[in-house]
């Protein structure tokens, strides 16, 4: 047997893996492109035709309708279901499908919750796109199907919506099944719903509309089935999705006029790159900073955001605009990002560990804009040591991060939000990031840059410290340090060598000799004296004896030495910003002691 074809990929902390050919993987997808590219296409385009949503339920209940063994399993959840049957009633389009037809043998089936027994047939249809719609529509709309979640949906009357099962059935609870049937909706309205007479009309329109809701479909013909898997493979993994910040700015965009001047994702990006010098921070992330302050879970739904009615839980502002939220959203983001740079030690988005912590911080500033000295030390903590031990507590998923944290927060009670915070972090272990793979699109890049910046490095032509504005004014708007974080010797190293965090130098800077650092570091420059230039190597994590390796052209010396240097001098940093030994408990200058002694008595 040939071996899997494999090659690199990348895990979500930034460690390279064997990866075997499969379909999820982007190079893999372009592999299969090339190789359809040079194939035989559809023979016949395909033809286009509706069926209503009657007769085509009916056809997936007798077997004409299949599903391929190379479509995903069923993913949908009741919500998907619920919104589905909303936007039939609605009138909304719903997608068109895409069928293979072809000759089928007869076969028992399985659809959903569904066991049917097929006839065979020569054009029976295939789901090359459609599924989940299909198996909803089939589930929902039968006897049996309905049984099961998620396709026990009810329509409710008086509510006039979709709902899923009720605890307590109310006679206005019409199950979907029943609803669908012409019969059974007379004989249901005859006992069963004989209090709820006065919504007969309402049950009769939204009837009408499912039976005869009309739905696209394209049928292909083509006894080729690598086509119809290439068809599958481009319409699945070809193209961008829409974003959870696209989908909620286009929910939420409000009337066309007077667009220009209200607050969007992208605006309050730039104002908050504008106002702290920290970048421009994703739409995405600004999203979940916004829902966050509103609410302790921010990957929670956000297609009834701003609605009262339907929510499972309550907003801390529930009577908020869109306007409203997103510019108090914006003040609580410049908040939580000038902790970063002026008590975390993250100067800027490019030295940025993770991205959930800032969305936690920014709930945690909505609710105390001014908190405690005492609770600044404790984010502190709390920032680094989810930097370095948040991906172990929370097994590599952020946005457990971002929810288990922002529920920890509690509006009101700065004290207990704090304790709360520090609890949650309370697995984590004294942990230093291996600095022998520098690269500057990984945490752990992000984290030694950090510890670098805190030595305030300075100019190899000046001596003198860079600051802030010279880090913003280089980065700018990007997302990683790449262009400041140059390699001391591009060539001439072992791979292991080239990637280690010894190779680098930190120079926010457009006057150094960035070309030709090996000699820069072995020569002080005329103007700069002795004293300051030690002060200058210092800050660079070089010592004398790293200049005489260079002098020796020892360039395995100067990376052996340095890289123990940046370890000890990473450990003290984060040893410093942590805490690890401190007791993560209010300081005493805190405390209410009248009332402590008035409990004493």
């Amino acid at each position: 047997m040939a071996p899997a074809d494999t090659h690199s990929a990348t895990e979500w902390n930034g460690s390279a893996v064997a990866h075997t050919v499969g379909r999820g993987c982007a190079r893999c997808a372009r592999r299969r492109e090339e190789h359809h590219m040079g194939t035989a296409g559809l023979e016949t385009q395909p033809s286009a035709t509706t069926y209503d949503l009657e007769d085509l339920v009916a056809n997936a209940w007798a077997g004409r309708i299949r599903v391929p063994h190379f479509q995903r399993d069923f993913r949908w959840v009741t919500q998907d279901v619920l919104r589905l049957f909303d936007s039939i009633v609605k009138g909304y389009p719903i997608g068109s499908l895409l069928l293979w037809v072809r000759d089928s043998p007869s076969d028992t089936l399985t659809l959903g919750r569904l066991k049917i027994d097929a006839p065979a047939a020569a054009d029976t249809l295939w789901v090359v796109d459609g599924q989940q719609r299909i198996t909803s529509l089939a589930n929902a709309l039968h006897p049996e199907g309905h049984q099961h979640a998620p396709f026990s949906v009810y329509y409710d009357l008086a509510a006039r919506q979709f709902v899923p099962q009720p605890k307590l059935r109310e006679p206005q609870h019409i199950p979907l099944p029943v609803l669908f049937d012409l019969e059974k909706l007379i004989d249901w309205f005859a006992g069963e719903g004989r209090s709820a007479a006065e919504h007969f009309k309402e049950a009769q329109r939204v009837a009408k509309v499912l039976r005869q809701f009309k739905v696209p479909a394209y049928l292909v013909r083509q006894n080729d089935e690598k086509i119809l898997t290439d068809i599958f493979d481009r319409m699945n993994n070809y193209g961008k999705r829409l974003s959870r910040a696209e989908v909620f700015s286009a929910l939420f965009a409000g009337p066309e006029e007077g667009a220009r001047e209200r607050l969007s994702l992208s605006l309050i990006a730039d104002h908050v790159a504008d106002r702290t010098g920290f970048g421009t921070i994703d739409d995405d992330t600004v999203l979940s900073a916004i829902l966050a302050r509103r609410g302790p879970d921010p990957a929670r739904d956000i297609r009834r955001e701003f609605e009262l009615a339907g929510r499972r839980t309550a907003l801390e502002f529930p009577d908020e605009d869109r306007d409203t939220a997103y510019r108090l959203g914006e003040e609580a983001l410049v908040r939580a990002v000038e902790f970063l740079q002026k008590e975390a030690g993250v100067p800027h988005l490019a030295l940025l560990a993770y991205r959930a912590p800032l969305v936690v911080l920014t709930r945690f500033f909505a609710h105390f804009p001014h908190p405690e000295p005492n609770s600044l030390r404790l984010l502190r903590r709390l920032y680094w040591r989810l930097a370095v031990s948040g991906p172990a507590v929370f097994k590599g998923s952020f946005t457990q991060v971002g929810r288990v944290l922002s529920a920890r927060i509690k509006q009101g009670d700065e004290r207990a939000s704090v304790g709360g915070l520090m609890d949650a972090m309370a697995d984590a272990r004294p942990t230093v990031p291996n600095a022998d793979r520098f690269k500057t699109n990984e945490a752990t890049a992000k984290i030694v840059l950090s510890a670098w910046w805190s030595l305030q490095p300075r100019s190899l032509a000046t001596g003198k410290p860079f600051d802030a504005q010279d880090l913003t004014a280089l980065l700018a708007d990007q997302t990683t340090a790449a262009t400041v974080a140059y390699r001391i010797f591009p060539r001439g190293l072992s791979p292991r060598q080239h990637l280690l965090a010894a190779n680098r130098l930190f120079l926010p800077t457009e006057d150094d000799p960035v070309n030709e650092l090996a000699g820069a570091i072995a020569r002080r420059p005329v103007g700069v004296d002795e004293a300051q230039w030690a002060l200058v190597l210092a800050s660079h994590n070089i010592d004398p004896a790293m200049v005489r390796a260079l002098d020796r052209g020892d360039h395995a010396e100067f990376l052996s030495r340095r890289q123990e240097v940046i370890a000890g001098q990473l450990r003290a940093f984060l040893e410093r910003m942590a805490e690890w030994d401190y007791e993560d408990t209010p300081s005493l200058d805190s405390l209410d002691l009248d009332e402590v002694d008035e409990l004493a008595e």
